[in-house]
């Protein structure tokens, strides 16, 4: 059996720098978090063949004193922190005094340095974990580090890297992760001696533009939460700017980018009932608190953290962004739609009239906004008297009356959308997502004010029931009754539901105990209202909310419009499909060439 011996520290080094030199990603990371623990305002990135080849990083930082330069490449040397008391409370990005030497030992690494006040820089190299002695160099104030040929004596870790375009697009993310951090500094970007991105220092709002994107910035809703020493700043992306991946989450902690699963938990809870299917949502949010209330030594690459008051960072960060995410219609910008190429005629008919839509506004209030001027007495229904182009002018409000954020109903097309006229243009609305936004909203208030009031039916609705529906009714009662429902057993074979929630009394009862009863079966009565409460609230909106092809008054329509004006999160569904969109009169004018 072979002996226990001490590793030579060179082969020390290359073992650390598994953790810490993945690839040239991992040593722009490292050397760009250097030059900000530096005090640098301007720091400027080179890269040949994807940071491969060479990796070069300059800053105007405070630099390196002449006497600290031959500790550079040592292992766990560093001037951030010289006790347990700084390891608690760590405020720097770096403090581990690993990075350089991992990378001086699987690489060619020149370090050129000058600070305040010096006669002249000094450089020093390293090549393999061997070390050369300080030279004189020119150089201004900060420091320049070269890193060539990594992994040049390790052919076993080269051959995993990947492409030169694959390493690039690693080391790209990484720069633009570390430019959002820091707003007030400068960055710049080559690779193979063309200029990729020239970031000049300015405000949060201007350099999550230029790095996220125009288009983020305009559907991204600003937030700043302060709570027991927590504060929460930056912007939380629309519901509606969703993405197919996770490449636009980013998450700082005391400045520093993280993947914490506490922190992406309390997130996606934040916006759960407002994406469609496999979306991600998309923000970039920064985490301040004091260092103690962090450990941020728990893995080499520093991107997992550990909260010492976990559930309380999960909470605040959940109800910040809840709370950017709850503005109603009203308060939101309009979701803009293109023109289509080319439109054909469209017939625009007034809905006859349907029984109550069940919505909080009453329709007189509304009825009396339209009424129609003194004259003949409108023609019967079904006459040709009066035509749809009639209907429509006859329901345009008042000039003075069209301040509303979604304004006023014109028409219903193909009893599914609502038309209606704002300020802005046209307003097209999913009359049946709207609602059933509208629904669960009000299902999840009243299920957390513990009141959920139920509405006797004059004739209990039956159904045949399978055994474990009957079995569910049996076990759960309770349950049932909590959330508005009176379901009795008739036989083993049929149900009678004798009451339901009254926002619910129009649905399709038997359909709605149906799945009811499969979502409480499925999950469990001890877990749907806590684990599944998105999922069983979702279920019942869905099922209580007017159905497509129903026909409605223009008073229905105006109301359910007014309700999506207060109602949080009106924008989407609980599926996290758009519930209306704007085109304006711009949109409108492309559409028919008009001005050309």
């Amino acid at each position: 059996m072979p002996s226990i011996r001490l590793l030579p520290d060179t082969l020390i080094s290359q073992i650390a720098a598994g953790e810490v030199v993945e690839r040239p990603a991992s040593v722009l990371k490292e050397l760009l978090e250097n030059s900000l623990d530096a005090g640098a305002t301007e720091i400027s990135v080179s890269l040949m063949q994807g940071g491969i080849k060479q990796l070069k990083v300059t800053d105007d930082g405070g630099g390196i004193d002449a006497d600290d330069l031959r500790l550079a490449f040592s292992r766990h040397a560093t001037s951030k922190i010289a006790s347990l008391d700084d390891l608690e409370q760590v405020r720097s990005l770096g403090f581990r005094g690993e990075a350089l030497a991992s990378i001086a030992s699987v690489a060619r690494v020149a370090l050129t340095t000058r600070t305040e006040g010096a006669a002249h820089a000094w450089s020093i190299s390293a090549e393999g974990g061997a070390q050369g002695a300080p030279q004189p160099a020119a150089h201004p104030r900060g420091t320049s580090v070269e890193v060539n040929e990594l992994y040049f004596n390790t052919p076993a870790r080269r051959k995993f890297l990947r492409a030169e375009a694959t390493e690039f697009g690693h080391c790209e993310d990484v720069f633009k992760r570390v430019a959002l951090s820091r707003p007030g500094v400068a960055f710049s970007l080559r690779h193979n001696a063309r200029v990729i991105s020239h970031l000049q220092a300015g405000d949060a709002a201007r350099r999550i533009a230029a790095v996220a994107g125009a288009e983020f910035a305009d559907a991204a809703r600003a937030l700043d939460e302060n709570s027991s020493g927590l504060r929460l700043s930056g912007f939380a992306g629309s519901p509606a700017f969703s993405r197919s991946s996770r490449d636009a989450q980013f998450v700082f902690v005391n400045g520093r980018f993280v993947r914490d699963k506490l922190l992406a938990h309390a997130l996606r809870q934040a916006y759960q009932d407002m994406l469609h299917g496999d979306r991600h949502a998309a923000y970039v949010l920064f985490l301040e608190l004091e260092p103690l209330g962090v450990d941020v030594n728990v893995h080499p690459a520093k991107t997992e953290v550990r909260f010492r008051d976990a559930r309380a960072v999960h909470q605040f960060v959940f109800h910040a962004v809840s709370k950017a995410l709850s503005a109603s219609a009203a308060h939101t910008p309009a979701a803009a739609v293109s023109p289509v190429a080319s439109a054909a005629g469209m017939n625009f008919q007034r809905a006859p009239y349907q029984s109550s839509l069940g919505v909080a506004q009453p329709e007189a209030a509304y009825q009396a906004m339209f009424s129609l001027p003194p004259g003949p007495a409108p023609a019967p229904a079904g006459s040709a008297a009066r035509t749809a182009f009639e209907n429509i002018v006859a329901a345009a409000p008042p000039q003075a009356e069209t301040d509303a954020p979604l304004g006023w109903a014109l028409a219903q097309l193909h009893g599914i959308y609502i038309l209606a006229q704002n300020r802005q243009g046209l307003v097209l609305v999913d009359m049946h997502a709207a609602h059933e936004r509208i629904l669960y909203e009000k299902l999840k208030t009243a299920l957390e004010a513990q009141g959920m009031s139920a509405q006797k039916l004059l004739i209990p609705v039956t159904f045949n029931a399978d055994r474990l529906e009957v079995a569910t009714v049996e076990e759960h009662a309770d349950l049932l009754q909590r959330l508005g429902f009176d379901i009795a057993l008739l036989s083993p074979t049929a149900l009678a539901v004798r009451a339901v929630p009254s926002m619910l009394a129009q649905a399709d009862v038997a359909g709605l105990a149906h799945a009811l009863l499969s979502e409480v079966r499925e999950f469990g009565g001890s877990r749907v209202l806590t684990e599944h409460q998105h999922e069983l609230l979702s279920t019942m909106a869905c099922h209580g909310a007017v159905r497509a092809h129903r026909l409605l008054t223009v008073a229905e329509m105006n109301a359910l419009l007014r309700e999506m004006e207060v109602t949080e999160r009106s924008g989407q569904c609980n599926h996290g499909r758009p519930t209306w969109y704007q085109m304006s009169m711009a949109d409108l004018d492309k559409l028919f060439l008009r001005g050309r």
